[in-house]
């Protein structure tokens, strides 16, 4: 059972997050439901609300997108259905249809894609699918909130009398103006509006000269207002028509009513229901602006978050273009307690507010902005002591009221146990306080719970390093500029930088030294040998992303001088062959311009031929030996060709042979037999998945984010279930 006290929810600045979680949900009532959330008290509980918010998220990025679950409050209808021989008004069955229709729309989709969202689905189940509200509903009112005229066969006679009537009220209406407008007795504006009924614009001097009923007059008394005679009786027929429609109408809503009533469970379950996919979609919402996943749920001991954010922070740096640094914290048995020291305003307490904030909206079944990777288990109590707990209320006073929680940690605390405590031993004597805060800090230990504390005091720092399953943990600082790095750094201590700071900050060095003599050297020795190790390790860290920078530079550098030697080398052997050409066009124009020379000077023809021709005999007789032994080269390779593919077929063939021998000597080894809680993949996949359920041939396979139902044959065992 899961307990976590409402102090632990204040100290996390869990509100805020509901509070943005209210904010987008759609109605009143999803508004409210999401501001009353608390972590669950029971796993599968849990479990299933992780999901449900996981399934809607996946909507965002798969093309099902789950249909609208708006609705309007339906609680009055609810309160009055609830009272006996009351009757609800029209408009309120047209909400009562509507809520209907959008639960029904909903139910028909998570059963088509149960594949998709089975949380969601599992859900939905839980709500009787009917069309009898909706069918009774529009038997009698239409989709305008109005009742139909065939709601009974008394408000149609009596529509359709009024129908006759008022045309007879409009027929002598016109017949009136008409008379007493040829007589000049009517005003420019002709008729007007009285009481809801048609009127004359009559001068006042001939008011008494019009038949009817004065029903007023204008402000300055020159128009008097009068209903025509004719027009007045059917008037009267008309509203008394209208006060039995009235009645029939008031009929037909208790009729109505006394048929829906029976339905009041199933209404209220539909608002639940509705209400509840509100809060899931503002859940998933809410996940989708942080970056958040649904990390390993695991059983055993062991809290591992990487690359983790603090919400609040994301979202309001978000806003301002700040960066947010993450953090990555492991506890597990080995390693159940992390002192985490250095100076202030380094980030201590945001690591350690993320920690629980992410832990605790995990457990109310919020996904949460950590890497893919990360895992949990599940903590009975979250324990916080963060920030100034001075008691107005009960004049106690911080270190007073730090004692008494302390003691109500200490009542609470066991092995399943995550315990939070900022500035651990503050607010007393250094060293009493200090001691009193090392044996409680031995007592969790002994307790096996889990925990991280912030602090300055030298003697915790030095007792983590003392036991086996606890570590020091320190906040980065820039060694030179004394900047914080917003970046923790497990297994070292930190320095508080007491002095350094001081000396940044202008005080003089003397007055540092005076003060340094006035504490024990041993704390100085202890703190300024901290001091140095932490500015090793940032040394160590600048030195190591610069190597990284140099290393990708120099692979780049080293890809690009490639690229250029290839480069370099095509253009040498084209100006290679570019060179053989020319010499060869040099040496045949250097004959042909000797023998122009030898012409010029014999001037014998039958002699220039000849030795043309044999230049050229020349030229043709190495191209012809050039091509034949091209010619023989090509057929000898086409053969050693040949000859190597021979030899492989047989090779293979062969080697076929045996392997077949083998497999027939070999026993065939059984499959294993799959079981829920093995860990698995697909034969042709690299995803691992946990089995959730195994129904007929198919296996509900949890890959963490999303689930999927593949066929056992398609599946290959990574790692059994651990016996229990």
């Amino acid at each position: 059972m899961i307990n976590i006290n409402e102090k632990t929810l204040l100290d996390l600045q869990f509100p805020t997050v509901l509070e943005t979680i209210s904010s987008i949900c759609n109605t009143d009532i999803g508004k409210q439901k999401a501001l009353e959330i608390t972590p669950f008290k029971e796993k599968i509980e849990l479990t299933d609300a992780l999901m449900q918010t996981s399934e809607y998220l996946s909507s965002f990025q798969n093309n099902n997108a789950i249909p609208n679950h708006g609705f309007e409050n339906v609680n009055y209808e609810i309160k009055f259905l609830a009272i006996e021989d009351s009757f609800l008004e029209v408009g309120s069955f047209r909400k009562l249809a509507n809520i209907s229709i959008s639960v029904n729309i909903l139910l028909l989709y998570f059963k088509k894609f149960d594949e998709y969202y089975p949380y969601l689905n599992k859900r939905a189940i839980q709500v009787e699918y009917t069309k009898d509200i909706i069918a009774k509903i529009e038997d009698i009112v239409d989709k305008y909130g109005e009742i139909k005229d065939n709601a009974s066969v008394d408000l149609l006679n009596i529509r359709r009398n009024m129908n006759t009537v008022r045309g007879k009220v409009n027929q002598s209406f016109g017949m009136a103006l008409t008379q007493y407008n040829s007589l000049g007795y009517l005003d420019e504006i002709k008729e007007s509006f009285v009481q809801n009924r048609r009127v004359l614009a009559v001068l006042s001097m001939y008011r008494r000269k019009v038949k009817g009923s004065i029903l007023g007059s204008s402000k300055t008394g020159s128009i008097a207002y009068i209903e025509p005679e004719t027009t007045l009786n059917y008037s009267r027929e008309l509203s008394n028509l209208e006060y039995e429609e009235k009645e029939e109408i008031t009929r037909i809503l208790k009729y109505l009513t006394n048929i829906i009533r029976p339905f009041l469970p199933l209404i209220v379950q539909y608002q639940d229901f509705l209400s509840d996919i509100d809060v899931i979609a503002a859940k998933a919402k809410y996940a989708n602006r942080i970056n958040g996943i649904l990390p390993k749920i695991t059983t055993e001991k062991r809290l591992y978050f990487k690359d983790a954010f603090h919400p609040i922070l994301y979202l309001n740096n978000k806003e301002s273009n700040q960066i947010t640094h993450s953090q990555t914290i492991e506890l597990d048995t080995e390693n159940r307690i992390i002192v985490i020291s250095g100076p202030n305003a380094g980030g201590k307490t945001i690591s350690l507010k993320t920690v629980g904030l992410l832990q605790l909206m995990l457990q109310s079944g919020m996904l949460i902005p950590v890497h893919e990777r990360s895992e949990t288990f599940l903590f009975d109590r979250i324990l916080t002591d963060i920030g100034d707990n001075q008691s107005i209320e009960n004049h106690l006073s911080t270190y007073s009221y730090r004692l008494k929680n302390m003691n109500y940690f200490l009542k609470k605390c066991n092995n399943k146990t995550l315990f939070l405590i900022d500035e651990f031993g503050t607010g007393s004597d250094p060293d009493l306080g200090g001691a009193l805060a090392e044996i409680f800090l031995e007592e969790f230990y002994h307790r096996e719970a889990f925990g991280i504390i912030t602090t300055h005091y030298s003697n915790l720092k030095m007792l983590a390093n003392e036991l086996p399953f606890a570590m020091n943990a320190n906040m980065l600082f820039d060694e030179k500029t004394l900047e914080p790095m917003y970046k923790l750094a497990l297994g070292q201590a930190g320095s508080s930088f007491t002095f350094e700071v001081a000396q940044k900050n202008g005080i003089p060095f003397g007055l540092i030294n005076r003060a340094k003599k006035k504490i024990e050297g041993g704390k100085v020795r202890f703190d300024k040998t901290i001091a140095t190790l932490q500015k090793e390790r940032s040394k160590m860290e600048k030195t190591s992303q610069t190597l990284k920078q140099e290393e990708t530079k120099a692979r780049e550098e080293g890809k690009k001088l490639e690229h250029i030697n290839v480069k370099i080398k095509q253009k040498l052997e084209s100006y290679q062959e570019l060179y053989d050409s020319n010499q060869k066009s040099i040496y045949i124009g250097q004959k042909i311009d000797d023998l122009a020379s030898k012409y010029f000077n014999t001037k014998n023809k039958k002699e220039l031929v000849s030795e043309f021709m044999k230049i050229i005999e020349i030229e043709n007789s190495k191209r012809i030996k050039t091509s034949s032994k091209e010619v023989k080269a090509t057929l000898e390779k086409k053969k050693e060709i040949i000859q190597e593919v021979t030899v492989k077929v047989e090779e293979i063939r062969v080697a076929k042979k045996e392997k077949k021998l083998k497999l027939n000597l070999v026993v065939e080894k059984p499959k294993p037999i799959l079981k829920i809680g093995d860990r698995v993949r697909m034969f042709d996949g690299k995803a691992v998945g946990t089995i959730d359920g195994i129904e007929k041939n198919k296996a509900t396979v949890n890959y963490g984010v999303f689930t999927s139902k593949v066929s056992i044959e398609a599946l290959e065992l990574v790692e059994a279930t651990k016996k229990k």
